[in-house]
């Protein structure tokens, strides 16, 4: 192996799987696998295959099914785990088998009971049986980062010996700090005679919120395997996240001089389907998979960038698999943003006054936080401020739904001062809805991503819905606030109805789409 390759260990379907409220099914564990293998990483860690049938199942569903990377599975330093891992392994064109003990004071006085002696004796026994299924054995001493410096190398020692060719160095309660884990990294390079034998691995949790910089300062001392998660998901505050190690490396490889051989452009599909899989959203300002990752509010930002990129991104949205930046027009923005955003809608400078119209949309962006493309062309075509009133007004709305109950509502709108009411079934009480509202309204919409965020705490939380859609006049941006779900998304919906009739006034199509990344 080149020295400089770092390999990449995901433990999303094992590590990440144990922080979700539920269990993954063997097909949901496969599409990730699937996933995983377009991303390129080195190793999939698919499960623990003692601890349930299912478990069992995936992990011998994967070894079969997935080619490329490894497929790994986790035993105790216990024969019957590590039996159970070579039977499901077993279909793995590159089979690897995981075993670990405690090997901190508190584990094996606490936890396990037994003395050091023990412990190496364990150690050694686990590795060598494992060997009799594969020559490709990791051995873990978990806990490590609060295990004793002389105990530690012994037992690294003693792994490699028997057989093991990856030694995974696990900061398995977060406790760790830069300084300490590169202190720990030296000391087994430097006296564990065999080490030169064996691909030095790290694994760390983000308890103190330092995962992602522990590993890359083993990296930076030695270690060549780096065991991660996609969006960092796993027990308590999470694993190191695999994006923000692979992106850092890349980078930063002249600090590093390593590599790794991830297809940086799956990683947000990646994450995405992790996400949407394990219903573990990702927070807005998440390093490089989070939605504001490439977005830019500031006007003192927007205007650098529109500059030049390099000014206030260090690496391209294309390089994980995003189309382009996203720059957010807000009461932040500065007049070059806007008006370079009027350019991308077709409008030329003599098609307005700058100042004016910055004026317009300054108060705007106060009223509603975040202007998108189709408020744009309202302020732009519109003759007077009657020409921003909404011309359909939700007056009544009332949906039934429930177990074993047809989902249905009647809506009641007034257009110009005419009432006119409808009724509708639909899939759901939303869907019952927006269907009774398209009945009065008779627009062609097709709602393409709906999202619910909490404004307010407690019971009575206010909901805040947000949903695209597409018509003939464009894309839109609708939404809507109330204590009420079904009401705050027939809020949002009706703000779709109103932009697209003021879209039909004015007569003027917006661009085919607006990146709003819900």
């Amino acid at each position: 192996m080149n020295e400089n390759k770092i390999i990449i260990f995901d433990t999303t379907l094992r590590d990440g799987e144990q922080a979700l409220a539920s269990s993954l099914s063997m097909e949901q564990k496969l599409r990730i696998a699937k996933q995983l293998a377009r991303l390129n990483v080195d190793v999939i860690e698919a499960g623990f295959p003692v601890s349930s049938p299912g478990d069992f199942e995936s992990v011998s569903t994967i070894s079969k099914e997935v080619r490329g990377p490894a497929v790994c599975g986790l035993a105790r330093a216990v024969e019957k785990d590590i039996t159970a891992c070579g039977e499901a392994l077993k279909g793995a064109k590159r089979p690897r088998i995981h075993t670990f003990i405690g090997t901190s004071q508190i584990h094996t006085e606490k936890k396990l009971r037994k003395s050091e002696d023990d412990i190496l004796q364990l150690v050694k026994k686990s590795v060598e049986f494992a060997r009799n299924y594969t020559d490709d054995v990791e051995f873990s001493a978990e806990d490590a980062g609060r295990t004793g410096k002389d105990f530690l190398c012994r037992v690294v020692e003693t792994a490699i010996k028997a057989g093991a060719g990856t030694i995974n160095i696990p900061d398995t309660v977060g406790y760790t700090v830069p300084e300490h884990f590169a202190s720990i990294m030296d000391l087994i390079f430097e006296r564990v005679p065999n080490v030169g034998d064996a691909v030095i691995s790290v694994h760390c949790h983000d308890d103190l919120g330092m995962s992602t910089a522990n590993s890359l300062t083993a990296i930076a001392h030695g270690a060549r395997q780096v065991e991660c998660t996609i969006n960092g998901i796993g027990e308590r505050a999470g694993n190191a996240a695999l994006e923000e190690i692979v992106m850092a490396l890349k980078v930063r490889k002249d600090l590093f001089n390593v590599y790794t051989d991830i297809e940086t452009s799956e990683l947000m599909r990646t994450s995405k389907l992790i996400r949407d899989i394990c219903n573990m959203p990702v927070q807005p300002n998440k390093a490089i998979v989070g939605s504001n990752a490439f977005a830019h509010s500031s006007g003192i930002h927007q205007d650098g960038v529109l500059k030049a990129k390099t000014t206030y991104e260090i690496m391209t949205p294309q390089s994980v698999g995003l189309k382009d930046n996203k720059m957010n027009l807000t009461s932040r923005s500065g007049s070059h943003m806007v008006k370079s955003r009027l350019a991308s809608l077709g409008y030329e400078e003599a098609d307005y006054t700058l100042s004016d119209f910055y004026t317009k949309f300054k108060n705007l962006a106060d009223k509603k936080g975040t202007v998108y493309d189709d408020d744009l062309i309202t302020l732009m075509e519109s003759k007077s401020s009657e020409d921003l009133e909404d011309r359909y007004v939700l007056d009544y709305l009332n949906v039934s739904s429930g177990k074993k109950t047809v989902p249905t509502a009647t809506a009641r709108i007034v257009i110009d001062g005419e009432v006119k009411q409808e009724a509708a079934c639909g899939d759901g009480a939303v869907d019952a809805a927006t269907k009774a509202i398209d009945r009065i309204v008779g627009f062609d919409i097709e709602i393409e991503g709906y999202h619910l965020d909490s404004v307010t705490q407690g019971r009575e939380a206010l909901g805040r819905v947000a949903i695209t859609a597409s018509a003939p006049e464009g894309h839109f941006v609708g939404n809507g606030t109330s204590t009420d779900i079904v009401e705050a998304s027939a809020f949002a919906y009706m703000d779709i109805i109103n932009k697209i009739a003021r879209m039909k006034m004015f007569n003027k199509k917006i661009p085919p789409k607006i990146d709003i990344s819900l």
